[in-house]
């Protein structure tokens, strides 16, 4: 775990945008600009993706990732790496300090599986990365379900049992917290503000998040 500051003045940010609980957001952050994720309230699960915005066929890759890292968290130093092995962000500042890769995101089918019959239609991350990628106003790229790959959760706390089994926990995040990376490729960023309310990730009360994005000094 590695915190770190930034020192970017958020009134200097060429986008400034609250995602409200439970929805989904969808920009492109160029080479050299710095992209921050703050947790407003608090215990906000952010489940994210990226893709080359030239070719979106390179993605991130959880599994070059973390084999690169040699770790399953992420945190400040980390490098977020592509399908085709390529850094795609590094992660610059963080006051959380950890970040999920394993917890995946929520989906009917997990929410039927994990908890029961009748949580089939909550509303759920799968369903947010679907609704972001129909409405896409990313230029040439054009995104569907084959693109929903394994994503980032940023503050989620998923540790990893000595039986080799994925806990989901209270987050250790907090209000104010935030993760902030610099774009080492022209990337779209595709994020759902994870609307669960059937496990901790969120302390059962989705709530907004701030996003903001600095041109390169």
């Amino acid at each position: 775990m590695s915190l770190v500051e930034s020192k970017l003045d958020p009134k200097a940010a060429v986008i400034d945008e609250i995602c409200a609980a439970g929805e989904p957001w969808m920009a492109t952050v160029t080479t050299g600009q710095v992209f921050r994720i703050l947790d407003l309230e608090g215990n906000q699960a952010v489940d994210t993706l990226f893709y080359n915005a030239d070719d979106p066929e390179e993605r991130y890759s959880a599994t070059d990732t973390i084999r690169r890292q040699g770790s399953l968290y992420l945190t400040a130093g980390t490098t977020l790496y592509s399908s085709e092995g390529r850094p795609m962000l590094e992660i610059v500042a963080d006051t959380c300090g950890r970040h999920d890769t394993l917890g995946g995101a929520c989906a009917a089918e997990s929410n039927t599986v994990r908890y029961a019959l009748d949580k089939r239609h909550m509303h759920s991350c799968r369903d947010n990365f679907l609704h972001a990628m129909a409405h896409c106003d990313c230029g040439h790229i054009h995104l569907s379900k084959r693109d929903i790959a394994a994503n980032i959760n940023f503050f989620m706390n998923v540790p990893v049992t000595p039986e080799g089994r994925l806990s989901f926990e209270d987050g250790i995040s907090a209000p104010g917290k935030y993760v902030e990376m610099r774009a080492l490729m022209d990337v779209v960023v595709l994020i759902s503000n994870c609307p669960q309310l059937n496990n901790p990730c969120n302390a059962y009360n989705p709530t907004p998040i701030r996003l903001l994005v600095w041109d390169a000094r």
